[in-house]
């Protein structure tokens, strides 16, 4: 992958140069895309998503990997991928609503990621600490949102959102 075409996807076409919580402004670009996916192909749509992100970044991430320090703060894909699955077991609810509801599952879903990406509880923290390649940047993040995909469902199924 050529330099210039892994700097645009793994900063998510420059987002990742945020001056301050670039890892914040990465999952907060995401919502749209989150948005459409569910609503066009629900939890299918999600989960392709959060693949083809995952896979498109690692490939991304290992080319400016070549040029940078290991988890670079202006990789922001990893985040996408990581966002995207947060919202993978709630994406059939969110295309059925189109109300407060989902909304609050919109923002709940975003800071359960970003609070689980900031605290990295294992496996993410070995995957952060251990694994110092590609893959590492990448998997702290797909387990991050796997966390909050959980959670997420957890609330929705208690509370109904």
């Amino acid at each position: 992958m050529r330099k210039k075409l892994a700097y645009w996807l793994a900063t998510i076409s420059g987002v990742g140069y945020c001056p301050f919580a670039s890892g914040t402004a990465g999952s907060l670009v995401t919502i749209p895309l989150a948005w459409l996916l569910a609503f066009y192909y629900g939890v299918v749509g999600i989960t392709l998503g959060a693949v083809v992100v995952f896979f498109a970044g690692t490939a991304a991430t290992k080319e400016v990997l070549k040029y940078t320090k290991h988890d670079p703060s202006i990789v922001v894909i990893d985040e996408m991928a990581g966002q995207l699955l947060s919202f993978g077991l709630v994406a059939n609810q969110l295309v059925e609503r189109t109300d407060l509801g989902a909304i609050l599952m919109y923002i709940i879903g975003f800071g359960l990621f970003r609070l689980f990406d900031i605290i990295k509880p294992q496996p993410a923290k070995w995957a952060d600490s251990q694994v110092l390649n590609a893959w590492g940047v990448m998997l702290d993040d797909v387990f991050a949102g796997i966390y909050a995909a959980v959670i997420l469902w957890l609330i929705n199924l208690i509370f109904v959102l």
